[in-house]
């Protein structure tokens, strides 16, 4: 199955990225890689270290001749700032010439200072930093490569920009996720999206920042991924824990799950019915996912991003060294993440499923693995 790790900090040299599980024969290029990198980086609110931080990647291992040989697939992620940061950053003994010493509020400075014993908040910024999600949107490509080997497709759109919601009650389709890149703020429904760019606005004049909400989907999974059996196999549990996992999100709900709080039990559930070839839902309120597997219909989640924690007017805090009030510092950052975010979002449920996927059906090569769910699929329609 697959898992991966990931190495690196915000402005050293460079992230690494190694990824365990995957089958031989998967088509893997730099160029497709490079482009879901880019994807990473879209979003109306970014700040300037969009353009200087490009992701320059090299393939270093597991891969020969555009396909996956079956071993762990390793990839660097460049950092191209890395010459501005050589003194500050460096590996050598030494010590910092302007160590930060006002951990921010809302960020990770504060309880790993306390954590690791150090009074220089930049021992656990660098890694706490958002930055490293460029090493799992390595991870996140090859896993939806490996998804659409089988015909399970991923998307994720915004669906909330702090005040503005989406009005639209249809969901995208893979088809559209074109259409939603192109979008400034990554959001399908057209005026909404207005709304949200002009919510940015406002903040950014107002010297603040923005959170919001996003919705992934996956399409194409067959009924059966998960399990009822174990706790840490339930594939919504797994699909929590993955969202939660990405900086700044404080929250993750699965198909209508507080809609349906506020329902009685014969209002909340998605009937079961057959229409002579498949069982089917005429709704989807558990966002595809039943008793910790899926149902055959598609799965969907929200993840909540709080508004980012660096802004533009420095938020009380406390000197380490000297227990005396200050400002925090304050790095270079953005009015708004939510669609990277989702992105992100995108690539960690792709990873979970696609891990699910090869838990059940195995396949040391991507025809194992086409074969053996081709034969479920065969399975499934003669029940």
């Amino acid at each position: 199955m697959l898992r991966f790790l990931t190495a690196g900090e915000s402005h050293g040299p460079g992230l690494v990225t190694i990824v365990e599980g995957l089958p031989a024969g998967l088509a893997i290029t730099a160029e497709g890689l490079a482009s879901e990198l880019a994807r990473r980086r879209l979003g109306y609110g970014r700040g300037k270290r969009m353009q200087l931080e490009k992701d320059e990647l090299e393939i270093l291992g597991g891969v020969r001749f555009g396909e996956s040989l079956g071993s762990p697939v390793a990839i660097v992620v460049r950092n191209t700032e890395w010459p501005k940061w050589r003194e500050e950053m460096s590996a050598e003994p030494g010590e910092s010439r302007r160590p930060l010493v006002t951990p921010r509020p809302g960020h990770a400075d504060l309880a790993g200072m306390i954590k690791y014993d150090t009074r220089d908040a930049r021992n656990i910024l660098e890694r706490a930093s958002a930055r490293e999600t460029a090493a799992r949107t390595v991870v996140g490509f090859l896993a939806k490569q490996l998804l659409e080997t089988i015909g399970v497709h991923v998307v994720s759109h915004v669906v909330r920009v702090g005040a503005v919601s989406t009005a639209q009650e249809e969901l995208p389709s893979p088809a559209d996720q074109a259409i939603i890149d192109a979008s400034e703020v990554r959001a399908w429904d057209p005026e909404a999206a207005a709304a949200m760019v002009s919510e940015i606005e406002r903040a950014k004049a107002d010297r603040n920042t923005l959170g919001g909400v996003f919705e992934v989907l996956v399409y194409g999974l067959p009924a059966g991924i998960g399990s009822h059996v174990h706790w840490d196999r339930r594939l919504d549990a797994e699909l929590a824990r993955a969202l939660m996992s990405i900086q700044a999100i404080k929250g993750v709900e699965v198909g209508d799950a507080y809609e349906v709080a506020a329902l009685p039990g014969s209002e909340a559930h998605d009937e079961i019915y057959h229409d002579g070839t498949d069982f089917i839902r005429r709704t989807n309120r558990a966002g595809g996912v039943e008793g910790g597997m899926s149902i055959g219909e598609v799965v969907r989640v929200r993840a909540a991003m709080k508004p980012i924690s660096t802004v533009m007017r420095p938020l009380d805090t406390v000197n380490v060294k000297t227990k005396e009030p200050e400002k925090a510092f304050r790095e270079r950052s953005d009015v708004c993440a939510v669609p990277a975010a989702a992105v992100v979002g995108e690539q960690m449920v792709a990873y979970v499923v696609a891990r699910e996927v090869q838990r059940k059906f195995g396949g040391d090569t991507v025809a194992d693995l086409q074969a053996a769910v081709a034969a479920y699929h065969q399975r499934i329609a003669e029940i």
